[in-house]
């Protein structure tokens, strides 16, 4: 079931206090950014946080569970929505808790004959 974009909105919403929130439709569910970098996944209409030291610290009653078949687990984050400077920490603490992004190569330009 892929998640509808009230949803995704609302929970965008939730977290905007973290950051420049932002979304990406991935296979009719949605990855979550953060400043640029991947912290969660939308997937049923639910919030799966990436599973940091951090994340657990803001929410240590957080059960893990796999956003779709085969997928790592991670934080299923339903109860904290109504929370948002809680979920806010959270996504924050995410980000403290990844490496920083890999600098792009520079596109070669194609050499003309």
């Amino acid at each position: 079931m892929a998640s509808n974009t009230e949803t995704v909105a609302y929970i965008c919403d939730q977290m905007r206090g973290a950051g420049q929130i932002s979304t990406r439709p991935m296979f009719g569910e949605y990855a979550v950014y953060c400043d640029g970098r991947i912290v969660a996944l939308i997937c049923n209409n639910q919030l799966f946080l990436k599973p940091t030291p951090g994340a657990l610290a803001v929410l240590p009653e957080a059960t893990l569970a796999p956003p779709y078949p085969s997928a790592k687990p991670h934080f299923l984050c339903d109860d904290v929505l109504e929370e948002p400077s809680r979920l806010a920490r959270a996504v924050t603490a995410v980000l403290q808790d990844l490496p920083p992004p890999k600098p792009k190569k520079p596109r070669k330009s194609k050499a003309k004959p």
